[in-house]
């Protein structure tokens, strides 16, 4: 499948149109940034580490009856997806608490919580990603309510599938976060599952596996990539 112009880049990904009008080509960058772009730099291999692992766990999704945008890998840093219109709301999936829900609230982070937390943000990098809820998603006409309470359903399964995935490899899914698409009318997971996106901390340690390493300048980045990929190709 050949790359055609491109359509959209953004932080950590270029979106191409390809021969297919239905379809895209999803590339990977190695930029790794925090603070809506603030802070960035490059991870040498993050590209292809990310493009890996997002396709690995958009497969097992897709085996479990989640509908994805997903269709295969062409590359180490490409993935064929279908195009699709993202819905402009980031559905957030808590299960422990960390980064701002800790800093909101003045809760130790880790405190596991006694229900899944569902939260909603307005995809905007100059707003900073506001919360949202459903009077404004309504309102601006983001998403229907059939769309929001379908995206709602979806999260919950994919955070059920995807918490027993991790801890059976040893991983805390702490949080993380997912966005849509729709393509006829159907409702499909969509963008990436990276540990970009994701909170994943060593089960044994709390070691953290995932992009806070770059945020609180932690060190040793990519080798915590490369550690919870390697387990979930385990």
């Amino acid at each position: 499948m050949e790359k055609k112009e491109k359509i959209y880049e953004g932080k950590a990904k270029i979106v191409y149109a390809c021969s297919d009008s239905d379809k895209v080509i999803i590339h990977f960058k190695d930029e790794v940034t925090a603070g809506d772009g603030v802070k960035r730099d490059v991870i040498q291999g993050k590209g292809e580490i990310n493009c890996t692992f997002s396709s690995l766990i958009f497969r097992l999704l897709e085996k479990e009856g989640i509908p994805t945008h997903f269709i295969d890998q062409l590359s180490p840093r490409d993935m064929l997806c279908w195009k699709v219109k993202i819905l402009p709301i980031e559905v957030i999936i808590r299960n422990y608490v960390a980064g701002s829900l800790a800093k909101r609230l003045g809760m130790e982070e880790g405190t596991p919580l006694k229900k899944t937390i569902l939260e909603h943000d307005y995809k905007s990098d100059e707003l900073h990603d506001p919360m949202v809820n459903l009077w404004h998603i309504l309102a601006f006409g983001w998403a229907s309510e059939e769309d929001y309470n379908q995206m709602n359903q979806m999260a919950l399964r994919v955070n059920e599938l995807l918490k027993k995935f991790f801890d059976e490899r040893g991983i805390i899914l702490v949080d993380f976060k997912l966005e849509f698409g729709k393509k006829d009318g159907k409702l499909l997971l969509a963008d990436e599952i990276t540990p970009d996106g994701c909170r994943l901390w060593e089960k044994a340690t709390n070691n953290k596996l995932d992009k806070d390493r770059f945020r609180r300048d932690l060190g040793g980045v990519k080798e915590a990539y490369e550690e919870v990929l390697s387990r979930i190709k385990s």
